[in-house]
């Protein structure tokens, strides 16, 4: 081989090399409720790899469409999501990795009288003297919150009260402005500005909803995915986590 020919075999050799090494691009699929938390994630995760993030937010239902209809690295999704036999077929096989988990609440406007939610009565009466309640009943959150009423045997009589909202960040806004007397979802989303936690969901009418992660089982990112899971994972992002309101694994 001449020496040109070798110099533009090394160069292509170079150039493939430092290809392989570029920073990853990684489709994450996420619940909603994890909003706050991932896209400050997101910034350290990306200044400590390079790789790059596009977080795709939304509710159970929708996660579930988008994991069967176009391809992604991972997600960091309701287990709810996994029980969907089409949805978890595009996830690796194997146990996932729990992320976080956080229970229910009830949020009234700042300064508003703090509803009384200690007991089951207690909050079965403060839904019913409620105007309105903000939730996202399409979501898997929403659909225990639908449960908890229906328990508490007021499931028709709260439903025309409900101001349903598109977005879990949407939630405390409309509490906050005066919109909906209630916001009932996960304690985390109701921890905001303009809004109040009166207290979480009483006795076992309480349930946690776990955050899972793993990677699609075709991704063509697998390292990345796997460091993110890993990063998710650590002493730095559990304190984000545990400080947006949610128990972290």
């Amino acid at each position: 081989m001449t020496k040109p020919a070798a110099s533009l075999f090394g160069l292509i050799v170079a150039f493939a090399a430092s290809s392989s090494t570029q920073a990853a691009e990684l489709k994450v699929l996420a619940g909603g409720s994890m909003t706050a938390s991932l896209n400050e994630l997101a910034k350290q995760f990306e200044a400590k790899t390079g790789d790059k993030l596009d977080i795709h937010f939304d509710s159970t239902p929708n996660l579930i469409k988008a994991a069967t209809s176009a391809p992604f690295d991972l997600g960091v999704v309701p287990v709810d999501v996994m029980k969907d036999a089409g949805a978890r077929a595009r996830f690796a096989a194997g146990p996932t990795i729990d992320i976080a988990r956080v229970g229910y609440g009830v949020a009234v406007r700042a300064g508003a009288p703090k509803a009384d939610v200690s007991t089951p009565d207690a909050l079965k009466q403060t839904l019913l003297k409620a105007q309105s309640i903000a939730t996202i009943p399409e979501s898997a959150a929403g659909a225990y919150v639908l449960s908890v009423f229906n328990r508490l045997g007021i499931g028709d009589a709260v439903k025309p009260k409900f101001k349903v909202q598109a977005t879990t960040g949407d939630i405390s806004k409309a509490v906050a402005k005066g919109d909906a007397e209630l916001g009932v979802f996960l304690t985390n989303v109701l921890v905001a500005p303009g809004v109040e936690l009166a207290g979480p969901f009483p006795g076992d009418l309480q349930q946690e909803l776990v955050f899972t992660a793993a990677p699609a089982v075709d991704t063509k990112n697998a390292d990345a995915a796997k460091a993110l899971i890993d990063f998710l994972k650590s002493p730095e992002a559990t304190a984000v986590i545990k400080a947006k309101g949610l128990t972290p694994g």
